[in-house]
């Protein structure tokens, strides 16, 4: 068992509110600079910047996971991991099928760019990425669990998008594993008012500035060790699976 620093929540320029900075490859950098092993990259209902995201971690050797901040048709918000990089995108693919296209407007809600492993512009979206979908809260774990991923909600404490303040309380279904604070100290609180017993602690940075130092950490096996391997046995301590 080793330790392995995370950061399992983090946008980049694709995702309309995050900003132009946020290339692949400038996260990596800055995730490195921050001392962090494990990095996902959670875009808006998309993971279309994951291949790029790849790339750029592996040059500075970092684990990369391929997410996604799905958006429930009750607009909020999930944050969906895979343990590989095709199992999201196909993910990916299946999501634009339940996706409400509307079209994005630059001027209002941001660039929407999609990279390469370079930082090199291939394409846009068209489409506005923080809308709702059309799949529920209750239905979100079984799909990403067919494309052998885990999904929780994301950000908690927050008054937007989060679970809490969307229903008004944490539902006893779906069931899920590991719920996300946006701001550790509400630990105890969230813990003892709701019953939650496992929490994750990521940055949603929007901004390069925003990912925050390594100070978070899982302890997974690696034996026999591979990034493949890690990701997976990460995966699947996120269910709750033995690793």
């Amino acid at each position: 068992m080793n330790k392995y620093y995370y950061d399992l929540h983090i946008h980049s320029c694709l995702s309309p509110c995050g900003d132009d900075d946020n290339t692949p490859n400038n996260i990596a950098g800055m995730a490195s600079l921050c001392g962090l092993n494990i990095v996902a990259l959670t875009d808006h209902n998309t993971s279309k910047n994951c291949p790029a995201f790849f790339t750029a971690c592996k040059k500075y050797g970092i684990i990369a996971v391929a997410g996604m901040e799905l958006t429930t048709a009750e607009d909020i918000h999930v944050i969906c991991l895979f343990p590989t990089l095709q199992s999201a995108m196909d993910f990916d693919t299946y999501i634009y099928k339940r996706r409400i296209l509307i079209k994005n407007r630059e001027d209002i809600f941001g660039k929407q760019q999609i990279l390469d492993g370079e930082d090199n512009i291939i394409g846009t979206e068209e489409n506005l990425l923080i809308n709702a979908t059309s799949v529920s809260l209750e239905e979100a774990p079984k799909i990403v669990n067919e494309y052998g991923g885990v999904c929780y909600p994301a950000h908690i404490d927050k008054s937007a998008n989060g679970i809490i303040s969307i229903l008004g309380t944490y539902p006893d279904s779906p069931k899920f594993n590991f719920a996300e604070l946006h701001d550790k100290a509400n630990q105890d609180e969230y813990g003892k008012k709701y019953g939650i017993n496992n929490f994750l602690f990521s940055s949603d940075a929007h901004y390069l500035t925003a990912i925050k130092d390594k100070e978070n950490s899982f302890l997974l096996c690696d034996e026999p060790y591979s990034s493949d391997n890690v990701r997976k046995n990460l995966i699947d301590f996120l269910k709750g699976d033995t690793v």
